[in-house]
């Protein structure tokens, strides 16, 4: 199915419906919630994707996994998706969180062919198989760390949205604990309890979200390394590398190609 809106075809009796749509740059889906979990593949562009438990960077050949009755936020940048509409006793994952998955190039050409899928598709026929396979994928998929989980104390969640809007590798946590007058063993503490990662880990996260979208923008690697705050593109990139399993260099080059 393409550019079907899910309420013509949410109480369809499948377990799995498929939906192709496209977006022009700058789409933005207000917070909403659907009924079913939700795998939302881009194609191409970027998809930055808000829940109450943080912010997503989703560049293109990567999904998000989004549970049933998640409120969330998208902002399209220029994308072409691919979305799964899964019911819960089919889901397969686990879980009440959102995951940044990467796509395989077998699960990449499962969801190309999953856009002709009839909304009643044949469940005992090549289409039921099919369907199938896209869920055993997506069982074993690999999670991506493009995420920014929120903290619920709302002094130190207003800071990790200013970080977001302007992120520096450079930033402390010293200077966080101080501006919040806590020690910073305190920080420490509260930021692990609040976030589930270190203050290091999260800035690397965030730093790490904010590169890829510009990276996908065309950005030169020199200068986004910079404007966040590494010493050098060299050392931007080996930790661009050894997270992402590649180049920083290849996101753009791609990106440059795709104009």
């Amino acid at each position: 199915m393409r550019n079907v809106p899910l309420c013509q075809v949410d109480a369809t009796p499948r377990p799995v419906l498929a939906i192709a749509t496209d977006y022009p740059p700058g789409t933005l889906l207000p917070r909403h919630v659907h009924r079913r979990a939700q795998f939302l593949y881009g194609m191409s562009g970027l998809m930055e994707v808000l829940t109450d438990d943080g912010a997503w960077v989703v560049p293109p050949y990567s999904g998000v996994w989004i549970p049933s009755g998640k409120p969330h936020q998208v902002l399209m940048r220029g994308v072409s998706t691919r979305s799964l509409y899964i019911e819960a006793v089919a889901a397969p994952r686990l879980g009440q969180a959102c995951e940044a998955l990467l796509v395989t190039p077998l699960l990449h050409q499962l969801l190309l062919a999953s856009a002709e899928l009839p909304a009643l598709y044949d469940p005992q026929g090549r289409d039921g198989q099919l369907v199938g396979l896209i869920l055993h994928e997506l069982r074993s998929a690999e999670c991506l760390p493009l995420f920014a989980p929120m903290p619920g104390e709302p002094r130190l969640a207003l800071l990790c949205q200013a970080f977001l809007a302007a992120p520096s590798i450079s930033t402390t946590a010293e200077a966080w604990a101080m501006h919040l007058n806590w020690s910073p063993r305190t920080f420490s503490r509260r930021f692990r309890e609040q976030t589930g990662l270190s203050f290091g880990q999260w800035r690397q996260q965030a730093c790490l979200m904010a590169a890829v979208t510009r990276l996908a923008a065309g950005e030169a690697v020199t200068r986004v390394a910079l404007d966040l705050g590494y010493d050098s593109p060299s050392a931007f990139s080996s930790m661009y590398r050894r997270v992402m399993g590649e180049a920083p260099s290849a996101v753009r080059h791609r990106a440059l190609a795709a104009r």
